[in-house]
């Protein structure tokens, strides 16, 4: 039991070490750092974070793939879910998007919890459903008022259809 405790304690060090360096820009240590976390202990948020600096390197399938492994180590985590659904976007696959993005909005565990939400918005915004879109950013203001990016969208919004 307490080496299980250590041997996690020891993932989750690196895995913020290298959240630390892919922040500086460093994506090559990150991933290393992550694939260290991982080879101690998989856990959700360095699988996430790989497929986040993945993602950066433009390989996106790699970070979908990094993705999924941290949904089979914890489905509880909304991050994987969301960031499935912003690369499907990025790679011209919105309908496929959509199932990943709502997944999110209903995981047990996210911080972030509006993000989803404001990746529905932009999808369906650019897609012209102008009042699904309006309701995707209102949902996201109310679990994070005020946030900059979702009070500009709204705004936009409601101008194009007064």
């Amino acid at each position: 039991m307490l080496e299980e405790i250590f041997v996690r304690k020891r993932a989750l060090a690196l895995w913020q070490e290298g959240q630390r360096l892919q922040l500086e820009g460093e994506l090559d240590e990150a991933i290393l750092l992550y694939n260290q976390s991982i080879a101690v202990c998989p856990t959700a948020e360095a699988h996430t974070f790989l497929g986040w600096a993945y993602s950066f390197k433009n390989r996106l399938d790699d970070a979908i793939d990094e993705c999924k492994k941290a949904i089979a180590v914890d489905p509880s985590l909304g991050n994987p879910y969301n960031d499935i659904g912003s690369y499907l976007i990025a790679q011209g696959k919105s309908d496929e998007a959509v199932d990943w993005l709502q997944r999110a909005k209903g995981a047990a565990r996210y911080e972030a919890r509006h993000f989803p939400y404001m990746n529905l918005g932009r999808l369906f915004a650019g897609r012209g459903l102008t009042d699904k879109a309006i309701s995707e950013f209102e949902q996201a203001l109310e679990l994070c008022p005020g946030e900059a990016t979702c009070v500009a969208a709204l705004a936009y919004l409601r101008r194009r259809i007064n």
